[in-house]
C-alpha cells in the first residue's frame, strides 16, 4: 500500500489545487493508495505564500492575521477529522473552495456553512473543537512536518509500506511526481536510488538525509 502525506496550507489556493490533482491519481485504486492531509502553519510558509502572490514585504498585521486564521482553520480540520478521514477531506476542500474561489472570509459563519454542507455533526464538531486532543493532534502534525524535512507548502511524502526504503519528499510538480512514484512502485522495477537521481533537481530522497 502506498500512503501519501500531503502537507498543506489549510486556507491556501495552491494547496487546494494540489489536493484535487493528487486525489484524482488514486480514483481507480483507492484500496492501495491512501492519503493523509496534514495542515502546517508557520510564519515561513505564510510569507512564502504571500511572496507567490507578489507581496514581498507584508505588514506584521497581515502576517499575524493570516497566521491566526490558518491556525484556527487547522484546528477546525483536526476536529472534523475525528468524524472520519473522508469528512476531513471534504471539509478541507470545501473550506478552501469557499475562501479561494468564492472569496468568502474565514470565520464562524463560514465554518458552520461548510460543516453543514458536508453533512458533518455540528454539535460534535463544536465539542471536539474545544478538546485538548485536537490541539495535541495539531502539534503532532507540526512535529511530523519538521521530522520529514518539509519546508514548502504544499509538499508531499510518498511512502510504500511494502518497501521501507521507498519514502520520498516531493516539493515541486506534486501531482506529476506522485503519479510517477505510484507508477514505478506498481511496476516494482525502479529502485529508490533511481528515484533520487530522477528527482535530484527538485525532490529529496528521505533516506539520503
Amino acid at each position: 500500500m502506498i500512503e501519501i502525506y500531503l502537507f498543506i496550507n489549510p486556507i491556501g489556493n495552491e494547496s487546494m489545487l494540489a489536493e484535487k490533482q493528487t486525489l484524482a491519481i488514486s480514483e481507480n485504486d483507492e484500496k492501495n493508495f491512501h492519503f493523509r492531509f496534514i495542515p502546517v502553519v508557520n510564519m515561513r510558509s505564510i510569507k512564502e505564500t504571500l511572496l507567490r502572490d507578489g507581496i514581498v514585504r507584508p505588514k506584521i498585521e497581515l502576517l499575524n492575521h493570516l497566521f491566526e486564521i490558518s491556525y484556527s482553520a487547522a484546528l477546525d480540520l483536526k476536529a472534523i477529522q475525528l468524524q472520519g478521514r473522508k469528512k476531513g477531506r471534504e471539509f478541507l476542500l470545501t473550506l478552501q473552495e469557499e475562501i479561494n474561489t468564492h472569496n468568502r472570509e474565514y470565520g464562524k459563519e463560514l465554518v458552520l456553512d461548510v460543516v453543514n454542507k458536508i453533512g458533518a455533526n455540528f454539535e460534535l464538531f463544536c465539542l471536539d473543537r474545544q478538546n485538548d486532543l485536537v490541539k495535541r493532534a495539531f502539534i503532532s502534525d507540526q512535529q511530523l512536518a519538521r521530522e520529514m524535512g518539509v519546508r514548502l507548502l504544499p509538499s508531499a511524502v510518498a511512502y510504500n509500506f511494502e518497501n521501507d526504503d521507498d519514502a520520498m519528499l516531493f516539493e515541486d510538480d506534486l501531482p506529476q511526481s506522485i503519479a510517477y512514484f505510484y507508477q514505478q512502485e506498481r511496476k516494482r522495477n525502479t529502485s529508490p536510488l533511481k528515484f533520487s537521481k530522477y528527482f535530484s533537481h527538485h525532490n529529496t530522497n528521505l533516506k539520503s538525509n
